[in-house]
């Protein structure tokens, strides 16, 4: 897999009309839903190079990540005359992003790709790696390959669209980062107070940190066959979280999932890999005073656990999580007893007072 190249950017107009100039393509063709459309499209299309593009608009929202949807974009290139040599840029957050360079990816066998995130969820996160996909039988990214973009630029002014609970969801995926990768890092993460006026200045500091951590770690396994399983820490248990909430009809945005989902994982890494107590409490008051909770009960448990079986780590049927020994000390591949990982979901439970 090709290495990705990143932007995070100072001047976002020049560089991405100075990226794109350069660039040989024979169409180029624009990405957004509806909401992206509306808020986000306006602050490019007066930029040089997009003066003749095409626009493909889908419909908004993470239920939206499906066959149909992904069917909307295929015809729109194949009516555009699209061919190998076109670009396809996708502007969104990262449902748009998976499934756009999914897209890219399948269509006429692969076209060139270039993620414009508008989400702080895909610019530390989706649009980044290489990772594109769709939902399927109501699994999140069931169906998907790995496809790297031309460049992802990154900018913090496309945040200032962007409600609080979505600010939120991404910043979910930086406490990941954070926990995975260092004692510095996670104490810069902890201490921003996500409840103030936000100085986006900072923050895109702060995204160009997280966005050098799954770049090191891509770097060095682009294929997720090893240390790249260190960026789904969360997401084993937060994935079913986000898979229950859809089933439940209260869904519930990813970075939500994920945090809780980190919650439940700092315990199993507390009780199989020894984890601090004393962090893994800190992590849970942190994320209790931004996050909502998420309701379940022991009902649930099955269903939950049998969403887990089906997490692409796996192995012959044994669920896989990513645990931590201390912060920045990864344990993949790390197999647990159903007894632990419903225990896990009690601690969630507890923790939060559902």
């Amino acid at each position: 897999m090709e290495e990705q190249k990143v932007i995070v950017c100072t001047d976002f107009k020049t560089e991405v009309q100075t990226f794109l100039s350069k660039m040989n393509y024979d169409k180029l063709f624009i990405l957004t839903d509806e909401n992206t459309l509306e808020k986000c499209y306006p602050l490019i299309k007066d930029i040089p190079v997009f003066q003749q593009s095409s626009a493909i608009t889908i419909k908004v929202g993470d239920m939206n990540k499906n066959v149909e949807q992904l069917s909307i974009i295929w015809t729109a290139l194949s009516n555009g005359g699209a061919s190998r040599n076109s670009m396809l840029v996708n502007l969104g957050g990262g449902m748009v992003t998976d499934m756009g360079g999914f897209a890219g990816a399948t269509f006429k066998r692969g076209l060139h790709t270039i993620n414009i995130p508008t989400t702080l969820m895909a610019s530390v996160d989706a649009a980044v790696g290489g990772k594109t996909g769709i939902n399927f039988n109501g699994l999140k990214n069931e169906i998907g390959s790995f496809y790297v973009p031309e460049c992802v630029f990154i900018d913090c002014e496309f945040l200032h669209t962007l409600d609080h609970d979505n600010i939120l969801s991404g910043y979910a995926e930086m406490i990941k980062h954070a926990l995975i990768s260092s004692v510095d890092n996670y104490a810069s993460v902890m201490l921003f107070d996500l409840d103030a006026k936000i100085d986006y200045a900072f923050l895109n500091k702060m995204v160009a940190r997280s966005v050098e951590v799954k770049e090191e770690i891509v770097k060095k396994d682009p294929q997720e066959h090893n240390i790249r399983k260190a960026l789904n820490f969360g997401h084993t248990i937060g994935h079913a979280y986000e898979s229950l909430s859809f089933q439940k009809n209260t869904p519930l945005l990813h970075g939500f999932a994920v945090a809780a989902g980190i919650v439940s994982e700092l315990y199993l890494s507390h009780v199989v890999c020894d984890f601090p107590m004393d962090k893994l409490r800190q992590v849970v008051y942190y994320i209790k005073e931004y996050y909502r909770p998420f309701h379940f009960d022991c009902n649930d448990y099955d269903n939950l656990y049998r969403l887990m079986t089906h997490d692409k780590k796996n192995e012959g049927g044994i669920i896989n999580f990513t645990l931590l020994s201390q912060i920045g000390n990864v344990c993949i591949n790390q197999q647990v007893s159903k007894e632990k990982i419903l225990e896990s979901l009690d601690f969630y439970r507890e923790s939060f007072g559902v």
